[in-house]
Order: structure tokens, then sequence, then C-alpha cells
């Protein structure tokens, strides 16, 4: 079972974030504020559930928590201001969202940079020590999921209702024969032999 809170008595926040490696689509970040009493067996880095068990987990995280929201930064914003940055920018406004402001931040990671006036706590694999951030990292990639899936109807080839936009050979084949889409990050290397080597 995972750390209800790092501190008691305080409204604390668990955020994370999703597709910071993916070669296409906006970075999804999710924030969660849960009850001190939560407990859920089941909830964990949601890389590390199946995915029958993330979409259960959704409804019964959004039932008891305090207060929940996703949120984006768009293809645009992560060419515009890089995606390490473009990932606080989603983060921030997953706070910003919040019906209930928190007093204090769990931010899954080793570092993080927003405006916000709220302390923080840089958690490194926090999504697997403290309930609220694992909260966040399990509504954050369903959403993302469901809408790569979604896009993969529009954009059909590149294998996105499976790899959801990550670098897989599959992904990488539908690059080879049929070019970059519109939600392609293009700031980013997107095949192999684009990535020269420097001495």
């Amino acid at each position: 079972m995972l750390r209800p809170y790092l501190e008691s008595n305080r409204i604390e926040a668990g955020c994370d974030e999703v597709g910071r490696g993916c070669l296409c689509g906006p970075v999804v970040a999710a924030a969660v504020i849960l009850p001190e009493d939560f407990a859920n067996e089941l909830v964990n880095d949601s890389k590390k559930l199946k995915k029958s068990d993330r979409s259960t987990l959704v409804a019964e995280i959004k039932d008891a928590a305090l207060a929940w929201a996703v949120a984006e930064a768009s293809v645009e914003e992560i060419d515009q201001i890089n995606i390490l940055n473009a990932s606080f920018l989603a983060m921030t406004r997953s706070v910003e969202a919040l019906k209930i402001q928190p007093e204090h931040l769990l931010i899954d990671g080793n570092r993080f940079k927003t405006a916000l006036n709220i302390p923080f706590d840089c958690i490194i694999k926090g999504d697997g020590k403290f309930a609220s951030i694992a909260a966040a990292s399990i509504l954050a990639k369903v959403y993302r999921d469901e809408m790569m899936a979604t896009l993969a109807e529009q954009f059909p080839g590149y294998g996105w209702e499976q790899n959801v936009g990550y670098p897989t050979k599959r992904h990488r084949d539908g690059i080879r024969k049929l070019g970059l889409t519109p939600i392609h990050r293009k700031s980013f290397k997107h095949l192999p032999e684009q990535m020269v080597l420097k001495f």
C-alpha cells in the first residue's frame, strides 16, 4: 500500500505527467487531492498496472478524490519551450484547475519549475511511493491513451492505438512510409538515422 501523505493535516496534491518521451501529441498532467484515509491496494505507478485496472481505477479515484484535474501542454508549446518546460506547464495547469487550493504539492520526479505560490517536494519515483501521485499518473495516462487511440483513427498507420505515440518500430515505420502528421513534435528526432553522433 502506498503512503497516503507526506505530512498529515495539510491539503496535499499529488502531480504527475505522461507523454514526455512520445514523438507526437501533447504532454498531459494530472493533479489529485485524496482524503487522508484513502486506501486502495491497486493504486500504484500507472506503468505497473494492467490497462483494465487503470480504467477501473479512474472512476474510483475521481469518486474518492477531494479534487482532481487533468491538463495539457500542446505540441506547439512543446516545440516552443521544450518538452521539460512543457511538462512543468501541464502540471502547473492541472494544479490551477483543482477546485480546492492545495497547501503543498507532491511532484513526481527530481525537479519542478512553476509560477505557482505553493510549496512543493519533488519525489523521485513518487508514483510508486505516494497514493496521490500514483492516482495522478493513472488519470493522466488513461486520458492521454484514450486521446491517442482517437487520433489513431484520424491518422492511421502509426499504431498509436497501441504505442500511444512512443517511438516503437511500428510508429517509426509509419513515419518512414507516411511522413509526419500535424501532431508530431517538430523539435524531436523521429528516426534513428536523424541522430548524428558528435565527437
